[in-house]
């Protein structure tokens, strides 16, 4: 016969465990998704806690003396899971503003659409880049890094460990938003210089000839040529999901070390 028994001390142990786990898949990218139900985020922490629970020893993490002392000790759990899942969850908005600008540029910035990670209104190519990256997630297996990511947090924090060093966490996350700018530029640089030289050559035209309406003209032509360039750099989207994952992995890493 199949013995279940377990003592309060290991309950209150994985409790912990289950809080930064849940904490963790309810902020992380492609997990956190709106259009991902619920009970299915509930059985992926359960199970995966289940799993860690498995591997990792009871420390003398869940020493307190009172009720209010257990909960601060939950509320650090919680914490950490949430910063360890924002920390890959903000790389991801990356893709956003990126089609903000390729939509500025081309003339479809009143064009929104829902984006399925945060079930706001989004531009419609921030929505093409999004969904182009959740695939990217997918076949890379980058899903399984940020799992492991998350296991190897419980021998660097442990459970009751962590400690949150707001100055680094600041620095990390202004470092982050300067890679933000030069990524997101960076993706959309081929629409964005395509869009500029047609602008010059319009320009131009308009001087040239008059008598016609660039106004009417220009506007057919920045959306045509515009998604022409997205059709042509449809390409170059694995190489730019490649440089979020590892913009991805670097703020793992600095948000983690910060909590060390």
């Amino acid at each position: 016969m199949i013995n279940y028994s377990f003592s309060m001390y290991d309950l209150e142990f994985f409790l912990l465990i289950f809080t930064r786990v849940s904490c963790f898949v309810f902020t992380a990218p492609f997990f956190s998704m709106k259009n991902t139900p619920a009970n299915v985020r509930i059985g992926i922490s359960f199970f995966t806690s289940v799993l860690l629970y498995q591997v990792l020893t009871p420390a003398e993490a869940v020493v307190y003396s009172s009720v209010l002392e257990y909960v601060i000790i939950v509320m650090k759990e919680a914490v950490v899971g949430l910063l360890i899942g924002l920390a890959a969850s903000i790389c991801t908005s990356i893709v956003n503003f990126a089609g903000s600008i390729a939509d500025m540029e081309v003339g479809l910035s009143m064009v929104t659409l829902m984006d399925p990670t945060s079930r706001e209104n989004t531009s419609i190519t921030g929505v093409m880049y999004q969904y182009s990256l959740m695939l990217m997630m997918i076949v890379t297996g980058m899903y399984r890094y940020l799992f492991g990511a998350l296991a190897d947090t419980f021998s660097l924090i442990p459970v009751n460990r962590a400690v949150f060093r707001s100055d680094a966490l600041l620095s990390s996350m202004l470092e982050f938003l300067g890679d933000y700018v030069v990524i997101g530029f960076r993706i959309v640089l081929p629409v964005f210089c395509t869009i500029l030289l047609l602008n010059a050559v319009l320009g131009v035209l308009a001087k040239v000839s008059p008598q016609m309406n660039m106004f009417a003209v220009g506007i057919q032509m920045k959306i045509l040529v515009g998604l022409s360039v997205l059709f042509f750099t449809a390409g170059m989207l694995p190489g730019a999901a490649d440089f979020i994952f590892q913009e991805m992995k670097r703020m793992i890493v600095s948000f983690v070390g910060d909590m060390i």
